[in-house]
């Protein structure tokens, strides 16, 4: 009931009510429009907020990526290298208090305790030079009766010792040689030994020498300022330009082994591609310009192929999609890459099928797996297909496919059914939406390994051949000029290749050095190959 205030405030006539009632539509009609714009406006708000948590979700991810990587202590976080590293220095920790125990032992008298961690002592190959030293007692008279004593046994101790590398001048002598009889008429003829052939024709070294230059500077790693050190320590003062002469003329002389080489690549049936910068010095800038260093490797080992492991490094000034086509012109056969969309134009023919790598694909699910469910969700289907191909390793191809279309066909199903199911939960723009759109848009190229027995599930065997470059690079900084990038390319394929095969590296390229100089065009380059030359003994 209306109060009687309310009743004596209504309008008395029939004009005034429909005043009244006007009035009141048109307040209920603005409080509607207030409360659609109130709404409207709460729908964006929720839309932003809702924006606004998935960026700062990115960036908490990569952020938490970035600090892991760099404050992590798992040992699965670091590399292969800083994981070895944190272990050499456990070693010596544990070597310097063996070393003080044995002290302590020796001054009281007794046996140090041997240690219980199991080290490896080392093998001493039966192929090393023994140089023996006799250590005896000066007073051979027996110290009870002053009789004679005579051996009746010996201990043997062998120990690895160490010659420092010993520089040694190489003197040539070529006798000229005439005959008395001609000479007596004035026309006798000069008899004289041809020269031994070197690479450097006119200068100070011998073969030897510069392959070991070369060896130390793109298998050990050594750049040649530090080499220019080491020598002046034994008293021999050479230029670093002169050391950079003797690794062009090697390059020069090698370069024919290098495109022999990639020849020898492209005849086989599957390769692996990857790319990795390589800084550049820009003359006049104080700075770096980016090269790119192109890599293509072989090794048929997990399938049983009876082909030689392979490296070859190719120099360009950038990353175009041409270089790979131009690189593997002729070339017929798988091709296993990263998703970099630069090889798409060398799969773009029936010549070349490109297969992609599933390591690439399962690396971004690992930095979320710790925060997101799904992602660890991820990895444990990434890891039981891992765990079946490597039951399969070493098999033959048939054996290998007939394998993965029966034990793992149907676990790489469910993994993109998984990640088809998972898809619309997150944003586009989040980590994980990244990363399930990128396994969803290059399935076809993941799942090749379904395919064919002969490919490999990911890249990492031409990973693997860039990490030396890498150290190497860090080592030197840059490269002066684009020329000396392709004289590195060329080089470091040579001897990595000599090193995948189990070949002593400055053997190899001393030999082969010896051989180009001594039959220059006419020397047979398929026989000069690393994988001919002899294996390391022990290895």
């Amino acid at each position: 009931m209306l109060s009687m205030d309310a009743a004596l405030a209504l309008p008395t006539s029939l004009e005034a009510s429909h005043a009244l009632i006007i009035k009141m539509a048109q307040e209920a009609a603005e409080r509607e429009r207030c409360l659609a714009e109130a709404q409207a406006a709460k729908a964006a708000l929720e839309d932003e907020l809702a924006a606004a948590k998935d960026e700062i979700r990115r960036v908490t991810d990569i952020l938490d990526a970035f600090k892991r990587h760099r404050f992590g202590s798992r040992s699965e976080r670091l590399s292969p290298d800083q994981y070895s590293l944190v272990l050499e220095e456990l070693e010596t920790t544990l070597g310097r208090a063996e070393a003080g125990l044995e002290a302590v032992a020796e001054k009281i008298g007794k046996t140090a305790a041997k240690p219980r961690r199991k080290k490896n002592l080392g093998h001493l190959s039966p192929h090393l030079p023994r140089v023996e030293q006799l250590i005896d007692i000066e007073d051979k008279a027996c110290p009870c009766c002053g009789g004679d004593l005579h051996v009746i046994d010996e201990d043997v101790a062998e120990r690895l010792d160490v010659v420092p590398v010993q520089l040694r001048v190489l003197v040539t002598r070529r006798p000229l040689y005439g005959c008395r009889a001609c000479d007596k008429e004035g026309s006798g003829p000069v008899v004289q030994a041809k020269a031994p052939p070197f690479i450097v024709k006119a200068g100070l070294p011998t073969n030897a020498l510069v392959a070991h230059v070369v060896v130390s500077k793109f298998s050990d790693h050594t750049p040649l300022h530090r080499q220019e050190r080491i020598l002046q320590r034994q008293g021999i003062h050479i230029d670093r330009s002169t050391l950079a002469d003797w690794v062009g003329h090697a390059a020069w002389h090698v370069e024919r082994l290098h495109r022999h080489l990639m020849a020898e690549l492209k005849s086989s049936v599957r390769l692996f591609a990857d790319e990795t910068r390589m800084p550049v010095q820009a003359p006049g800038t104080g700075k770096t310009t980016s090269g790119q260093l192109w890599t293509y490797a072989r090794d048929d080992s997990p399938w049983g192929g009876t082909a030689p492991p392979a490296v070859v490094y190719i120099y360009e000034r950038d990353r175009k999609g041409c270089r790979p086509v131009e690189h593997l012109s002729g070339y017929r056969g798988w091709l296993q890459v990263d998703g970099y969309a630069g090889y798409n134009q060398v799969g773009q023919g029936n010549a070349v099928t490109l297969a992609l790598c599933l390591s690439h694909c399962r690396r971004r699910f690992y930095d979320l797996a710790e925060k997101e469910p799904v992602a660890a969700e991820v990895l444990r289907r990434f890891a039981l297909i891992y765990r079946i191909e490597a039951s399969l390793r070493g098999k033959s191809p048939e054996e290998r496919l007939a394998g993965r279309q029966a034990l793992m066909k149907d676990e790489v199903d469910k993994l993109f059914a998984y990640l088809t199911a998972n898809r619309r939960r997150f944003s586009a723009k989040s980590k994980m939406g990244e990363a399930i759109a990128y396994g969803l848009n290059h399935q076809a190229g993941l799942t090749r390994f379904l395919e064919d027995g002969r490919l490999e599930l990911d890249t990492n065997i031409v990973e693997r051949a860039i990490k030396p470059q890498a150290l190497t690079r860090r080592n030197a900084l840059f490269c002066a000029t684009h020329e000396g990038a392709a004289h590195w390319a060329v080089l470091a394929s040579l001897l990595h290749t000599a090193h995948i095969n189990n070949v002593d590296p400055l053997a190899w390229l001393t030999h082969a050095l010896d051989t180009l100089a001594r039959d220059g065009d006419s020397a047979d380059l398929a026989a000069l190959m690393p994988w001919h030359f002899p294996k390391i003994e022990g290895r």
